[in-house]
């Protein structure tokens, strides 16, 4: 982040311009103490300054900021290891459920599980998830 500041807030002050309306939170305090830092820098340069604050208010005390670093309170099952390991692939819906033998319909539940366990919203995420998980 040293010396790159400026190159990063660019696309920063873009998400938050388009993440305020909706209210999100959740996306930017995941990203741990760098987000934070930047979102300092973001808020003193006037981008979004209300919601910059309101997110810093999210991550808690700068002593408090430290990556979550939970357990599964539910283990992925066999199946949703398997289309897990598929999301991590150029694969598409339709072609990983031909692959599992499954209906879209039931890949789509199985996806939806995943999301739910791993507390993420979107086939990337879940797949960033499972390797920080690994990392544990």
């Amino acid at each position: 982040m040293r010396g790159e500041i400026s190159a990063r807030l660019v696309p920063l002050e873009r998400a938050l311009t388009l993440a305020e309306p909706e209210g999100y939170v959740r996306i930017f305090v995941d990203e741990g103490p760098t987000m934070a830092a930047l979102l300092q820098v973001a808020a003193k340069r006037r981008t979004t300054p209300e919601y910059a604050r309101q997110l810093l208010a999210a991550f808690g005390k700068p002593e408090n900021r430290k990556p979550v670093t939970q357990p599964l309170a539910e283990p992925l099952s066999e199946r949703e290891l398997d289309v897990l390991r598929l999301l991590g692939t150029e694969l598409d819906g339709p072609d990983i459920a031909r692959q599992l033998v499954v209906s879209l319909s039931t890949l789509r539940t199985h996806t939806r599980n995943i999301y739910s366990k791993l507390g993420v919203n979107n086939r990337r995420a879940a797949v960033r998830r499972a390797e920080e998980l690994l990392q544990k």
